[in-house]
């Protein structure tokens, strides 16, 4: 299995503040979703990720964001699997998440 970085909710807000060119992926389902996501984020169902991977930048820095963590992980490794080189995964998810949210 590849390795997956994991960055903090702490260092995610940071990078977003600074408009660091990071892209937010959220894999949650519709009604997760409906609870708040962060800003900018796109909302990909985990589902829905195999057939959306196609039409992503495989030269783009994402973050990929669940509830808890564990699902983003299984889309994170599932991109860097199929050659995405620079993903990441919001370690503690939405659970973990202090900052803004829009709904």
């Amino acid at each position: 299995m590849s390795h997956i970085n994991e960055i903090t909710p702490e260092k995610l807000e940071e990078m977003l503040d600074n408009n660091q060119d990071i892209h937010v992926i959220d894999v949650r389902e519709n009604e997760e979703v409906a609870q708040g996501m962060i800003p900018t984020a796109t909302h990909i169902p985990l589902g829905h990720v195999p057939e959306a991977a196609p039409d992503l930048d495989k030269d783009k820095e994402y973050v990929m964001v669940c509830r808890s963590g564990k699902r983003s992980m299984n889309a994170a490794t599932y991109l860097k699997e199929n050659g995405f080189n620079n993903v990441n995964n919001l370690a503690g998810g939405m659970l973990d998440w202090s900052g803004e949210k829009e709904f």
